[in-house]
């Protein structure tokens, strides 16, 4: 089993790359998805944010009201810190256990572990190598702006809250380019892949 840790700075276009690695036969473990799971109603996780947070960033039926918090947790370090806190080592701890299920099984393919955070918060532990979307800052802030309906500003205050394009490219083994079409950026994912399956079957 080889282990990807994929990440990029948000709007980067990491999620049309998990796509396409999908549709090549890796399995997807994707961090966005285990967040979403994790702060369900009843959730010890969920309860966690309830007791720091607040009521006022619940919805009326108990659910977790993610847009409002997000919000707040995009102009605030110290509540995105809290928050990070909360729900960092529950994330970990599912893809753990997810990467041991497939250890088990005797899992011979490619894994992908999609995370947005993978550098910052130092789960490239967890993976074999490290690829990172990148893509220009003007392109990442109209996308930002069209996709989620932000102003500028707060657009600006998404990608600052992450660690910088460069320093992540700095940390990457494979490093995918996002800026043309897509059909130049499934050739890019397929060149990456066939080297990475290469590095399986050689070993």
């Amino acid at each position: 089993m080889r282990i990807i840790g994929l990440t990029g700075g948000i709007a980067a276009g990491k999620s049309q790359v998990s796509r396409i690695l999908s549709e090549l036969g890796a399995i997807i473990i994707d961090a966005d998805v285990i967040a979403r799971e994790i702060v369900e109603k009843g959730t010890s996780t969920w309860e966690e944010i309830r007791d720091e947070f607040g009521e006022e960033y619940f919805l009326a039926d108990g659910s977790l009201n993610r847009k409002k918090l997000g919000k707040l947790v995009f102009s605030d370090k110290h509540a995105l810190r809290k928050l990070n806190d909360i729900t960092h080592p529950a994330i970990r701890n599912s893809i753990i256990s997810r990467l041991d299920e497939l250890k088990t099984q005797d899992y011979k393919g490619v894994v992908v572990v999609d995370a947005a955070l993978l550098l910052e918060v130092g789960w490239d532990d967890l993976v074999d190598e490290v690829w990172v979307v990148d893509a220009p800052l003007e392109i990442r802030i109209t996308r930002l702006m069209d996709r989620d309906g932000l102003s500028r500003e707060e657009a600006l205050n998404r990608i600052n809250s992450q660690m910088t394009q460069e320093e992540k490219n700095e940390k990457a083994d494979k490093i995918i380019k996002n800026e043309s079409n897509m059909d130049n950026l499934e050739k890019q994912v397929e060149r990456a892949l066939e080297h990475t399956l290469k590095g399986i079957y050689m070993r």
